[in-house]
This record gives C-alpha cells, sequence and structure tokens, in this order.
C-alpha cells in the first residue's frame, strides 16, 4: 500500500541525451529536419529564413514583410486564407526574431495534403496588399501608443538600447515616425532579398506521398546564395546607469544588465548555473532576498537571452518607487556576495537538481525537443552541446562558481535603468 506519509525517493538525474533527427537535404540545398517521435496525429511544419532584425535595410521591415505573408497572395485574399486554415483545424505562426523569421503551420497529418500547397503559396508569393499593410500599421502605431505608458515596455527598451547602442540591430526599436516611412516597396524588395529558405524543421510523422509533397514543394524554394556581410555598428556613448521619472506611476520599473558570453563559450554551462542561483527560479537568492524577506516585489528574474550573434545577461523587477534606491542596492548586493563568498554545498546541489530536471522535463514535449535541436543547428554549436551542457552543470563547485561570478558578474558592469 502506498505510503503517504513519506516523500518518494529522490533519484538523481545522470545523463542528458537529445534523440538524433533524420535530416534530408532537398534539391535546392536546404536541409530538412524532421523529428517524427509524436503520439498525436499533428504535425508542425517550420520554415526558417535568415530575415531578422540583424538585416533588416529600415527599422521595421523585418515585422512587417513577415507579419503580412499571410494577408493576401496574388489570387487569395486574408479572409480565404484563413477560413480555408480554419476549415482543416489548421493555423498558421509567423515570429520575427533578431536573427531569423520562422513561419509554421500546424495540421492535422490527415490533413495536410489540404493545406501546405497555400501554406507554399504564403511563402512563396505575397501580395503585400495596401489595405492590410495599412491596417497592420496602424495596429502596431495604437499598440507601440498604449506600450510607452508602460513603465515596464519602457525599461525593457531603454536597457537593451543602452546595452547594444541605438543602431545595433539587437538594440533598437521601432518609431512612429519610422513606420510612417515604410512603404509597400521597402517590404517587397525585403523579401525578395531575404525570404529565402535556409532550414526546415518538421515535427510529427509523414505518409510517404505526404513526405515526396513537401519534399518536392520545398526543393522549389529560393535560397540566399550570397554571404552574410559582417556588420560594424560602431561603439557609441551611453549611460550606465539611467533613471526616467513617471509622475502617474506608482511602480519603477528596475532593469540591470549587460553583454555576456554565448552559448559557444566553454563557460557558459556554469554561467547558466549561477544565473539560476542567483535570480533564475522561484528559489533564488534574488527572490528570498527582494521578495520573501524584504517583501519588496512580487516577483524578480535574471536571464541570460543567447542570439545568433550576441548575447545578454539581465535583471528585472518592478517595485513601489519609495523602495527604487532600496531593491537596486540589494540586487547588487546579492551580485557582490556571488563574487566574494562561496555557495553552500546545499545551495549549490538544490540548484543543480532544479535546472537539470527542468532541462530533462523539457524533453518530453516533441516541440520543445526540436527546439533545441534548431538551437544547435541555427547557432553552429556542437551536436552534444546539451549533454556537455549538462555534465558540466552536475560537475561543477563553489571554486568553479565563484571564479565565474568574478570573471562575468560584477555589479559595477552592469547597465541601470529605472522608470517610473
Amino acid at each position: 500500500m502506498l505510503n503517504r506519509k513519506s516523500a518518494p525517493q529522490f533519484a538523481a538525474i545522470e545523463k542528458f541525451q537529445l534523440p538524433r533527427p533524420e535530416v534530408i537535404n532537398l534539391n535546392n540545398g536546404v536541409p530538412l529536419i524532421q523529428f517524427d517521435k509524436v503520439n498525436q496525429e499533428v504535425l508542425r511544419i517550420e520554415l526558417i529564413f535568415k530575415s531578422g532584425k540583424w538585416f533588416e535595410t529600415k527599422k521595421g521591415v523585418s515585422y512587417f514583410t513577415a507579419h503580412l505573408l499571410d494577408k493576401g497572395t496574388s489570387d487569395k485574399n486574408s479572409l480565404q486564407i484563413a477560413e480555408t486554415f480554419d476549415l482543416y483545424g489548421s493555423s498558421v505562426e509567423i515570429n520575427p526574431g533578431f536573427d531569423f523569421t520562422s513561419l509554421s503551420l500546424y495540421a492535422l497529418s490527415k490533413n495536410i495534403n489540404k493545406v501546405f500547397p497555400l501554406f507554399c503559396e504564403i511563402a512563396l508569393s505575397p501580395a503585400f496588399p495596401d489595405s492590410e499593410f495599412t491596417l497592420l500599421k496602424d495596429i502596431f502605431k495604437q499598440n507601440l501608443k498604449i506600450n510607452k505608458e508602460k513603465s515596464s515596455y519602457l525599461a525593457g527598451k531603454i536597457i537593451r538600447q543602452n546595452i547594444f547602442g541605438e543602431n545595433h540591430p539587437y538594440g533598437n526599436s521601432v518609431d512612429e515616425n519610422e513606420v510612417d516611412d515604410l512603404t509597400q516597396s521597402d517590404l517587397i524588395n525585403f523579401f525578395k532579398r531575404r525570404f529565402r529558405l535556409h532550414e526546415v524543421y518538421v515535427t510529427g510523422s509523414l505518409s510517404d506521398s505526404a513526405k515526396k509533397m513537401l519534399t518536392d514543394s520545398l526543393s522549389e524554394f529560393g535560397v540566399i546564395s550570397e554571404r552574410d556581410a559582417d556588420l560594424n555598428f560602431g561603439e557609441v556613448q551611453r549611460s550606465t546607469s539611467q533613471h526616467i521619472e513617471k509622475s502617474d506611476s506608482v511602480q519603477s520599473s528596475l532593469r540591470l544588465g549587460k553583454r555576456i558570453i554565448n552559448r559557444a563559450d566553454p563557460e557558459y554551462a556554469s554561467l547558466v548555473l549561477l544565473n539560476h542561483i542567483l535570480g533564475g527560479y522561484f528559489g533564488s537568492r534574488l527572490m528570498k532576498n527582494i521578495r520573501e524577506e524584504k517583501g519588496l516585489t512580487y516577483g524578480i528574474h535574471s536571464s541570460i537571452s543567447t542570439l545568433k550573434n550576441d548575447a545578454f545577461f539581465l535583471i528585472g523587477t518592478d517595485v513601489n518607487k519609495e523602495n527604487r534606491e532600496l531593491a537596486l542596492s540589494e540586487i547588487k548586493s546579492e551580485i557582490r556576495r556571488l563574487r566574494k563568498n562561496p555557495i553552500e554545498p546545499e545551495e549549490l546541489e538544490t540548484a543543480k537538481n532544479h535546472l537539470l530536471g527542468s532541462l530533462q522535463l523539457e524533453t518530453a514535449n516533441p516541440f520543445s525537443v526540436v527546439e533545441k535541436i534548431k538551437a544547435i543547428r541555427l547557432n553552429q554549436l556542437n551536436s552534444d552541446f546539451y549533454s556537455s551542457l549538462f555534465n558540466s552543470i552536475r560537475s561543477a563547485d563553489s571554486i568553479v562558481m565563484n571564479r565565474i561570478a568574478q570573471l562575468h558578474l560584477n555589479e559595477d558592469s552592469l547597465f541601470e535603468v529605472s522608470v517610473g
């Protein structure tokens, strides 16, 4: 009989191994990566284009080009496209990012023949209709107007600008006048130049006939042949500490951050664990101090955002305006404590187990598995990246953590922004 008075026995996770997908090279040279270990009769087909903000010729052109793909083709309008996908229980998801744009189709396996030709059509021959472009501009500007009233939005915008510089694609943002300045020709030219197929990811099982239809259709896509230019955005002078007063706000949004090492760096795994201890989960030091002990916030979090060409470390929280200086002081105190004092074994082991358990749990979801496979391929990492990350986290000790903190997390090196 189950004894509910005692907890189940703890079992440490010993290893992490990503399953290997099937890789097919299409006739145009584009890799198609398929992961078919999916129990449900559902498919995700994701097209990857090297057309993110990094490649923009004008601010906002990547975003608007991507979001108008499914708003009309040469012979179908947005309503007809939406109704067709709805009829067959399918949906399209568009994600323009800093480095890549992804165009994804979610569909039932039995209906893939009905919807995939239309999916290819919106990816190959979007019309960028004027009426849809004008509507999207109006919606974007209205949302921007609302967001500019939010201290959290402004703090996030300014901290990235201060970390990277306002001319850098990872640091800039689009304003109303730049939205107005975009033309249909800008979108068409950007689409022709940058929306060329880079990779394809298929999550789910395909029949032989469906796979042939996919590979034949995708082989007709054009690819980018020229080498991407090395871009130089220059060094700019920017404020290391900045406060924006908002008299109508009762809270201050705090953001502290800096550029940090990327996934390819051999010390990245140790930094991920160090971040987890500082502010990466509910039991972190920042949560215990700022939330539980001081009661200054509902939540505080630190993170490492890794991009294709860079990475940045960020701490974010919202506090009452009168507690702004105290919260900033306590955040810096926790970073300083990581640098100066060894981490106790029990705290280190708890953070390790939580982080490794989270990593392992993600492999239960096939879409999360593919996201990891995609991260490896798109960032040109070693195929054993995640198993090496897992092993490095497991073996890290307090001496390593202390050294990494001294190298990468000095409170005086952080850009600091508060709004409110």
